[in-house]
């Protein structure tokens, strides 16, 4: 099984996917890209990327009995609809993030994946990022200590233009579940389930129908606390990205690992909180975190490569499965009702299931 490969065909392969999933995945060993589907262009795309086949509907690339699995990068108004015409015809699914715009889609293609016996795997790439692997193992290892605060941090400048999908809120545009819904997963990734989130969101710059601001209040099971920050009206370079995550012996700071690239940096300072009280609480003395390196590992290659692996193993996955779609969906609704009534809104307090 080393040298097998999972055919793949991809659907809406305009966008992130031909700007980073479709160079991502033709570095994965275990990965042969065998068709592209796009209602505009999909020759110019299969050429740019040496691919033998191109449609321009769904049911073309469906139909290609080459095609053994499927990756949907279209745009989410589209996700539910193509991940059950995916699962009807047999392929597995490794589709976008947000699976869905709603709990109840995601609730009702899930269904459809497991009667058809296909796997389904949610984009949600930033786990797989080689920085965020490094800090999951120096929490596992509780060289934190126990956590006690996360900071997470996506903005960019996304300005009014005609036509935008992620501008129009029947479509499941807005910051928060585009951009927050990722750092929602990957807060739960470090601290573990969220058990209550209170949200703020808004109009602030761009004057479309969407909220280009967001701020969301995090409380975790374990009683650790965070807040994730995400707008579509801060200049990109104005923002860094930052993750910052706190323990009772240390802290790491990490800027630009979150995001759609492999590199960042990521500073430490561990082994602390053993000493008693400091009465001079003196903010001027040195910090000496320490840099941590971290392998550069495209987030885009090994998410398809983790896919691919699940399909030969015919095993659903461990990592961004069912369950944790359907909890990203949860938290994403909840946020929105918060939003809107001012209310915090409590989860589940069991760990989701693939």
């Amino acid at each position: 099984m080393s040298n097998a490969k999972v055919n793949i065909g991809v659907i809406g392969a305009g966008g992130i996917a031909r700007r980073r999933t479709i160079p991502g995945m033709l570095k994965a060993k275990n990965c042969r890209l065998v068709s592209v589907m796009n209602p505009s262009d999909p020759e110019q795309i299969a050429k740019e990327f040496n691919v033998p086949r191109a449609y321009r509907r769904e049911e073309e690339l469906l139909a290609d009995p080459n095609v053994e699995a499927v990756y949907i990068a279209s745009p989410v108004q589209h996700h539910a609809r193509q991940i059950v015409l995916c699962a009807e015809a047999g392929k597995h699914i490794l589709c976008e993030k947000p699976l869905t715009r709603t709990l109840d889609e995601a609730r009702k293609v899930a269904a459809v994946c497991r009667k058809r016996g296909v796997l389904l795997q949610e984009g949600y790439m930033m786990k797989f990022h080689g920085a965020h692997a490094k800090i999951k193992e120096l929490i596992d290892q509780e060289k934190l200590g126990r956590i006690v605060y996360l900071r997470a941090q996506l903005s960019c400048w996304y300005p009014k233009i005609a036509g935008a999908w992620r501008q129009d809120p029947k479509n499941g545009g807005g910051a928060m579940i585009d951009m927050a819904s990722h750092l929602y997963d990957l807060t739960e990734y470090f601290a573990g389930p969220i058990r209550r989130i209170t949200a703020l969101a808004g109009n602030l710059v761009q004057g479309y129908k969407v909220e280009d601001a967001s701020t969301t209040l995090l409380e975790f099971q374990s009683g650790a606390q965070a807040t994730v920050d995400c707008f579509f009206c801060i200049p990109d370079a104005a923002s860094r990205s930052r993750l910052e995550i706190y323990g009772s012996t240390g802290a790491v700071l990490a800027e630009g690992t979150i995001g759609q690239s492999s590199g960042g940096k990521v500073e430490a300072l561990l082994g602390m909180g053993t000493k008693g009280y400091d009465a001079k609480q003196s903010k001027d003395a040195p910090r000496k975190f320490e840099r941590i390196a971290f392998p550069k590992i495209n987030p885009y290659t090994a998410e398809c490569s983790y896919f691919a692996d699940c399909v030969l193993r015919r095993q659903a996955p461990d990592i961004n499965g069912v369950g944790n779609s359907l909890r990203m969906m949860t938290l994403i609704e909840k946020a929105y009702a918060s939003a809107k009534t001012g209310r915090a809104y409590s989860l589940p307090t069991t760990t989701a299931t693939t």
